[in-house]
């Protein structure tokens, strides 16, 4: 025989829900007494403050190993990689020579990346160093903070300066600037003491023959080791990092030119596969001439 379970109406269901909530009689809150619900409470309480102090001083011995102003590992960053300034998307430097637009945002971008290499604010901020050794500033046991910088003028990139240039970079002539800089590296001495330099040509035999001829600024793209080492951003406030100025003179018109730039130096290898801006920048020039 089967029994049927007697149906509560909707008021009696409320009711229920009232007395869970709570008892009058029992004098409970949702099935707790006033007793319960503090033990548990304070368990809660205990437990996770346990865990906030736990955290906290995890967090405070691991950041009594590291150091605010370099970083404790760097591994990755063993080899500087090469870059190019205008930044453009997948690094290509367009210009349409009667077409204003199309080259002044370039020109925009370098008065901006330039602004800091002013003779003026290179006085005023950095040293005169004495080229050909390394610009090294030991702690000896006393934080020597801020690091000094050596300088690096403006004027020092001659014809790609954009100092009275009314060829704005020689972008309203057909004949760019690219500017080339090597990524900085905490505590490295690029060159292992000896003379480096930076060399451009076309990556294919094509590309060769129409990039044409060019200049560059410092004369043979040299890179003085008097910028060397590099301590970090906090130590060294007012660094500015060498360039190499290219300047195309008579590149192909109307034609899409691969141009690989390499760092030559002893501690930079330059042919790794599977690093492609390891001591070196591959970028694309094209001038469009009417």
């Amino acid at each position: 025989m089967v029994i049927q379970k007697e149906k509560k109406s909707c008021g009696q269901v409320v009711e229920e829900w009232k007395e869970f909530v709570w008892n009058p009689r029992t004098h409970q809150f949702m099935g707790r007494t006033g007793t319960s619900w503090a033990f548990i409470l304070l368990f809660y309480l205990v437990f996770y403050g346990f865990l906030t102090a736990m955290f906290t001083l995890t967090m405070w011995v691991m950041l009594q190993t590291v150091s605010d102003h370099t970083p404790k590992y760097q591994d990755r960053l063993a080899t500087p990689g090469l870059m190019i300034r205008p930044k453009t998307e997948n690094l290509d430097v367009i210009v349409n020579v009667s077409d204003t637009e199309s080259w002044d945002q370039h020109v925009q971008k370098l008065n901006k990346f330039l602004e800091p290499y002013n003779d003026s604010i290179q006085a005023q901020k950095n040293d005169v160093c004495r080229p050909g050794r390394y610009y090294e500033q030991p702690d000896n046991g006393v934080l020597n903070y801020p690091k000094r910088a050596c300088q690096f003028n403006r004027t020092q990139l001659g014809n790609c300066s954009g100092i009275g240039d009314p060829t704005h970079y020689g972008y309203s002539t057909g004949q760019p600037c690219v500017f080339i800089k090597m990524n900085r590296v905490i505590n490295f001495y690029a060159g292992a003491n000896q003379s480096m330099n930076v060399t451009c040509a076309g990556k294919r035999n094509e590309d060769a023959e129409n990039l044409g001829h060019f200049v560059m600024f410092p004369a043979n793209g040299h890179i003085d080791l008097m910028y060397f080492p590099y301590y970090g951003k906090k130590f060294h406030v007012n660094y500015t990092q060498p360039l190499v100025a290219v300047k195309f003179l008579n590149v192909t018109p109307n034609v899409e030119v691969n141009v690989e730039c390499r760092i030559n130096a002893a501690n930079i290898a330059t042919d790794d596969e599977r690093d492609k801006f390891a001591g070196r920048v591959a970028f694309k020039l094209r001038i469009n001439k009417t």
